[in-house]
């Protein structure tokens, strides 16, 4: 009776079985990487503008804190964006007749909100407090960046579980000095799987 299989059969099944078993390790552990990439991450991507508002010259240059237009940041779970109103005055009749400001003056004259963009997004399963972070003493530039220094706003940071782990297990670095160090207790509340995901 002839052999059923050649002599390379044994070859073949064992590069079969050595592909199949690389397969199924390296496609679960590429999708691992590339879900940390910034193409899905987000990180340094920019969100476009209606109106290319530029934080440069309102921090930096005229020194407005963060909470005069995201006055919900210390105050709720989110930061909040600013009423068409808190705009107008600071900015002269020549700025607010001009093409920039056509959306201001659309959203003054119908008494809709500027659509802006969001730029940082957390998945929808994450709960994210901005008035726990802020009233904790974690800066803005921690999570946000360098906004101060930024023509048009890019998300910072990749925003992954990890990264907020990390910041969760050693906030320290992220708080003013002047502040009193968080107790073991504290630190210990803040790492649970609850502390985000409810």
């Amino acid at each position: 009776m002839p052999a059923l299989f050649s002599p390379g059969a044994n070859r073949i099944a064992r590069g079969v079985l050595i592909a199949g078993v690389a397969l199924a390790i390296a496609v679960p552990v590429g999708l691992m990487v590339w879900v940390r990439t910034p193409a899905v991450t987000g990180q340094g991507r920019a969100a476009h503008q209606p109106i290319p508002f530029d934080h440069r010259i309102h921090v930096t240059g005229l020194q407005i804190d963060c909470r005069y237009c995201h006055a919900d940041a210390d105050r709720g779970a989110a930061a909040g964006l600013p009423a068409t109103a808190v705009c107008q005055p600071c900015h002269n009749t020549a700025w607010l007749s001009s093409p920039q400001f056509a959306p201001v003056r659309r959203s003054l004259a119908t008494g809709r909100p500027i659509p802006w963009q969001r730029v940082n997004r957390l998945p929808d399963f994450v709960y994210f407090n901005h008035a726990v972070h802020v009233t904790g003493g974690i800066r803005c530039e921690s999570c946000h960046g360098r906004v101060d220094r930024m023509a048009e706003v890019r998300q910072a940071e990749p925003l992954t579980m990890g990264w907020c782990l990390d910041c969760h297990r050693n906030p320290e670095p992220h708080r003013p000095q002047t502040l009193a160090p968080l107790t073991a207790a504290r630190r210990a509340a803040i790492v649970t799987c609850s502390a985000c995901h409810r």
